[in-house]
């Protein structure tokens, strides 16, 4: 199977170096002052959020099956929708590809539904990552506040981040009351397991038209 990578940075050589694991063959990479686009079977965009709106046109015009790892737009998420539907083209989008943190979202889902109706306890959620993150807070951590309200949890959710040296990805999720605390909390050891969940999601989104989750990848 052929890949296209846009966006070239830690990730993006990652996926370069793991991809002929999962059966690919890397057919182009595209970052900045590289362009080598090409016909594939799947792309995979960890570029920007700017990039992948300027770029979204040539994935539409290749009708190459996609899959979203950029964050931080968000705002657009209608309109993208909208132009995936019209060219019939397979999305798979999330904050976080990774296995376990999709396994720590219906953690955090069930863990609301519980909550919900204990009043006596605040919620926050605190996420770490390395210096050279853009997005705070993270895509991630965002996702995870929208799992908590998805299960019913309607009172504030306190957000923090922290952005220092090299953490590939920390996410903790805290329940207070004045008399406990609990904290559940996922953290990544290196971007291996975000790399290959992307892989995964680009073999699973061939064949398929429509806008997409991990959940749903992991579904089958």
């Amino acid at each position: 199977m052929k890949l296209l990578i846009v966006g070239y940075g830690k990730m993006g050589r990652l996926i370069d170096q793991l991809a002929s694991e999962s059966g690919f063959e890397v057919v182009g990479r595209v970052d900045d002052g590289r362009d080598e686009w090409a016909p594939a079977d799947a792309a995979i965009d960890f570029s920007t959020a700017d990039a992948l709106l300027a770029n979204f046109q040539r994935y539409v015009e290749l009708q190459v099956p996609l899959v979203i790892g950029t964050t931080g737009w968000n705002a657009h998420d209608d309109a993208l929708r909208a132009r995936a539907a019209a060219a019939r083209l397979g999305v798979v989008a999330a904050a976080n590809f990774s296995i376990g943190v999709n396994v720590f979202q219906l953690v955090a889902e069930q863990a609301a539904r519980l909550m919900r109706v204990q009043e006596q306890y605040g919620a926050w959620i605190h996420e770490a990552h390395h210096a050279t993150k853009r997005d705070a807070p993270s895509g991630t951590a965002i996702l995870l506040r929208d799992a908590l309200v998805q299960a019913g949890f309607n009172r504030p959710i306190d957000m923090s981040s922290t952005r220092a040296g090299t953490i590939p990805g920390t996410h903790t999720i805290g329940f207070d009351s004045a008399s406990d605390t609990i904290e559940l909390t996922h953290t990544a050891r290196d971007r291996r397991g975000f790399a290959t969940g992307a892989l995964l999601a680009a073999r699973w989104v061939q064949g398929r038209q429509g806008w997409f989750s991990m959940q749903d990848v992991l579904k089958g």
